[in-house]
């Protein structure tokens, strides 16, 4: 079980709210407006907090102090970058994602390191998919045999500056594509993995759990 915290209770938070709270993980929802908060199912148990979602004090009231990841998903692309840099940049959240409406900021938010989604090919399944890795290796393509799987990796930040060659290898994936400031890229001889890229592998399916193990931690050092 791990702790998430979204900022805005809108539609799309109160969906990730109930999709993670039914996972089994502990959720805190933040939104300015108390009456939003009636978007949630009765039985919700996570926590609920009033106040500005980039508030620093907002942020540690839903223990954004242990928080896996967060997602902001209220309805301003300004806020929504705001509260993600501080999470990412004060608590050192691993794991954030912003919803944003202007696609063409896309390009500056992925030079900042920020994963975003924008609003006019926006689901809840695709913010899903960049806070928790195992929903990213599950979902994007099978081959007809069932045993081979295109999906998004989640890295640890150890790999950032590691050749996709040196990845294929110690996670036993072939990577297809990167998507680098919002356009997908094919890989050539050499390339390295640059932090905002999301990565795109073939793997086998039976090998997923050892493929999220190796690729959460740092890179081992070579020894002298």
């Amino acid at each position: 079980m791990a702790h998430f915290v979204i900022m805005g209770c809108g539609r799309v938070g109160a969906t990730l709210a109930h999709t993670l709270e039914d996972s089994g993980h502990s959720v805190a929802i933040i939104d300015q407006n108390e009456r939003a908060f009636n978007r949630l199912r009765a039985s919700f148990c996570g926590q609920t907090v009033t106040g500005v979602g980039f508030d620093r004090d907002t942020l540690r009231e839903a223990d954004i102090v242990n928080a896996y990841a967060f997602a902001a998903v209220s309805s301003g692309d300004n806020s929504n970058i705001l509260a993600t840099r501080v999470a990412r940049e004060t608590f050192h959240v691993p794991h954030v994602v912003a919803r944003i409406y202007d696609p063409g900021r896309a390009e500056i938010y992925q030079r900042l390191g920020i994963p975003t989604v924008a609003a006019v090919r926006w689901s809840a399944d695709q913010v899903l998919r960049r806070i928790l890795p195992e929903q990213s290796i599950n979902g994007d393509f099978r081959e007809s045999s069932g045993r081979l799987i295109l999906g998004e990796l989640s890295l640890h930040e150890g790999w950032v500056g590691s050749t996709l060659s040196d990845i294929e290898t110690s996670a036993g994936v072939r990577v297809a594509y990167l998507t680098r400031f919002g356009e997908g890229v094919l890989p050539g001889h050499g390339t390295s993995y640059q932090q905002g890229d999301v990565v795109h592998a073939m793997m086998r399916v039976a090998a997923t759990d050892d493929v999220t193990r190796v690729l959460s931690q740092a890179p081992a050092k070579e020894s002298e």
